[in-house]
């Protein structure tokens, strides 16, 4: 059964929500960490409610209610989320809070909201809709676990024009923790020029990325969501390169009928060498493209290469800020998106034009 993207949006630290040029203008940073840039949201939330909203779950209402608008669509058939991280916002406002009242008189909302579900259960609630919703927490694959969830209900004819999200947050205390672990650079650089740093740590980042999926064919689809694999702790370089190839396979493709292969390469020297290699390797003739040095690195970024994929495909133009090898002429018919996180959870997306 072929699966489409019938719309997207993304809150990133790029102007990437909205309607505006595709990555026409690229957000520059100086730091250690990304930013999402974020709308005014009393276009789609109650500012009565807004204020009692953390960041993540302003980013993730906001997507969703705009991905639906785009696809045009009113009532999902179901809603489907990935988070690693979660509300880390009022987690930390509820611990916090434990410790300077003594543990006496807290007030439950931080509390209450400090739940990994509670993106999908604010967007059902906004949208009064009482279907199938479901979060997953799986770390690093989290969002993919999502959509491997929402095309076996497109499979099963459960469920259609599903809404599909990948969120996560930054904190000030989240990003000093990691900070502390060696997640991120101890000095400041400029996001655009984060490959060429060559040192240990990468940038933080953050977002919110939405996709309608459904099995019925339109006009209107953006693209096909051709295939998902994920894959848990490698053995090697050569088990990798062979997953990939087994992957490609199974949908009756081989390397060369990928016309664009968009990476996770995120400028830490400690995990870029799959990359690397790869790219010398069983990616050696495609084109290439990296998209970290525009969201930033977080569990879930897998949501913003995927919706970068798909209006790669929709449009027909690589931005020139993605591209790092051009090899081949012409608009992408067939990305194929590879990411790791921490060299422990990997993914593969195929994503096809229609």
């Amino acid at each position: 059964m072929s699966i489409y993207i019938r719309s997207s949006a993304c809150i990133s630290p790029q102007n990437t929500f909205g309607n505006v040029d595709f990555l026409a203008e690229v957000v520059e940073y100086n730091g250690t960490r990304l930013k999402a840039i974020e709308p005014d949201y009393k276009e789609f939330v109650d500012p009565k409610l807004i204020r009692r909203m953390s960041h993540i779950i302003k980013m993730g209402v906001a997507a969703a209610m705009q991905c639906l608008k785009n696809g045009e669509t009113e009532m999902p058939g179901a809603i489907i989320t990935g988070t690693a991280y979660g509300c880390l916002e009022d987690t930390v406002t509820f611990l916090t809070r434990i410790i300077e009242q003594d543990e006496e008189l807290l007030p439950p909302t931080a509390f209450i909201q400090s739940t990994h579900n509670t993106v999908a259960a604010q967007i059902a609630l906004m949208l009064k809709c009482h279907q199938y919703n479901n979060t997953f927490v799986h770390k690093g694959i989290s969002f993919e676990s999502a959509l491997l969830d929402a095309t076996m209900l497109l499979n099963e004819n459960e469920a259609d024009n599903i809404l599909v999200g990948g969120a996560d947050e930054m904190t000030d205390t989240s990003f000093t923790i990691l900070s502390r672990l060696g997640l991120y650079k101890r000095w400041p650089v400029s996001n655009l020029n984060l490959y060429a740093t060559k040192t240990r740590g990468t940038m933080g980042g953050e977002g919110a990325a939405f996709f309608l999926l459904t099995d019925k064919t339109s006009d209107s689809n953006v693209a096909e969501l051709t295939a998902i694999r994920t894959i848990y702790k490698p053995e090697s370089l050569e088990d990798i390169e062979r997953r990939v190839i087994d992957f490609l396979a199974e949908n009756d493709l081989t390397i060369d009928d990928i016309d664009l292969v968009i990476t996770g390469k995120s400028g830490d020297t400690a995990h870029d060498d799959i990359y690397e290699q790869l790219n010398q390797s069983l990616f050696k003739g495609n084109n290439l493209g990296n998209y970290k040095h525009l969201c930033g690195e977080y569990p879930t970024s897998s949501a913003f290469a995927l919706w970068l994929a798909s209006n790669i495909i929709k449009t027909g133009i690589v931005p020139d800020a993605v591209v790092e090898r051009h090899t081949k002429a012409g608009a992408p018919k067939r990305i194929l998106t590879y990411n790791h996180y921490q060299k422990i959870y990997h993914s593969l997306m195929l994503v096809s034009a229609i």
